[in-house]
């Protein structure tokens, strides 16, 4: 296993990082053991979860599945923001409901610090430094490590950075956004903000929500699946180009012999500005095409063959003359 350190914080991970997000729905706690499990013979150390997977079972899950590992060897992220009952400071990134949630998250998980605490999303009705004060606070205390996040524009968090510089207060070490073959917006402002500011990059779904794994295409849908069952992974890539991308993609995977979901996770590995994609799965099954992209050599010409099969985004400035360097 090769190890890379995020950012600044001189922590190594593997180069692969196991989402959770099946703990406690698609996975019960038998197959969550034999995942985390496998995982940990492959040599991976890192763990990403979040306080509404499952409405907190994913935590739960998580906590029981390090119970019989040495806590030491384990780097644990977690998040903060979606509502977690139905009262009206049940969400949020407000100083109340981040220091509620981290000891929410803290009990389930079973330890008594987190290494990276993700903000999940960009709460539009609480002040930012009210936001990182509190982190800040919590890393104070031990609770947390170092603050991250997740789902943000790269002008927010560049304006966070900023506000933390200001305040001295702790700054985003890790950025966990959105990346696959068909999502590539982040290559834009994103990758190049973390390379420039020495941030680490855990995007997720490399898979695309499955479309990258063979099992949809233009004329082809399966019975089961989140793109045809989850209306949120409907609308995520109802583009007819996202299919077309697939077609290319899984063609191109089958001529050189490799699992498709496989390949779509050392493509996203691949990024210079990448530490770790984040894979999930629902089982055994599902999981190791993605493990087995840790055996992938992926070459330059290579990465740059199966960009091609997908659009580039076009440059912040919208300057397509240097789109040429793009996607590299």
């Amino acid at each position: 296993m090769l190890y890379k350190t995020i950012g600044k914080t001189g922590i190594k991970v593997s180069r692969l990082c196991l989402g959770t997000m099946s703990f406690g729905k698609d996975a019960d706690l038998e197959m969550s053991k034999a995942m985390y499990k496998r995982c940990r013979e492959e040599g991976i150390n890192f763990f990403d979860t979040a306080n509404t997977y499952s409405n907190g079972l994913s935590e739960t899950f998580l906590g029981e599945c390090m119970a019989n590992d040495l806590r030491d060897d384990i780097i644990l992220t977690t998040k903060v923001f979606n509502p977690m009952g139905s009262d009206v400071n049940a969400g949020g990134l407000s100083r109340r409901h981040i220091m509620l949630e981290v000891e929410n998250s803290l009990r389930r998980l079973k330890t008594d610090r987190i290494e990276f605490y993700f903000v999940h999303k960009f709460d539009e009705d609480t002040p930012m430094e009210e936001s990182l004060r509190a982190m800040d606070d919590l890393q104070r205390q031990g609770k947390i490590l170092y603050p991250a996040v997740s789902n943000w524009a790269a002008w927010q968090i560049a304006k966070a950075l900023g506000i933390s510089a200001k305040k001295e207060l702790a700054r985003f070490e890790l950025i966990q956004p959105m990346y696959n073959l068909v999502k590539r917006q982040a290559e834009v402002e994103i990758f190049p903000l973390a390379e420039s500011e020495q941030l680490g990059v855990i995007p997720y779904s490399p898979l695309g929500g499955g479309l990258l794994t063979g099992k949809y295409g233009s004329n082809k849908l399966p019975e089961e699946g989140r793109l045809v069952k989850e209306k949120l992974y409907m609308d995520r890539y109802a583009d007819d180009m996202n299919y077309v991308v697939a077609d290319r993609f899984v063609s191109y995977a089958e001529k050189h012999q490799i699992h498709p979901a496989t390949l779509a996770v050392a493509w996203t590995m691949s990024h210079p500005a990448v530490t770790a994609p984040i894979i999930g799965a629902r089982n055994m099954d599902q999981l190791e095409p993605s493990l087995a992209a840790l055996h992938v050599e992926m070459t330059q010409q290579w990465r740059e063959e199966i960009s091609s099969l997908s659009p580039t985004p076009q440059p912040a400035t919208d300057r397509s003359e240097i789109l040429s360097s793009a996607g590299k």
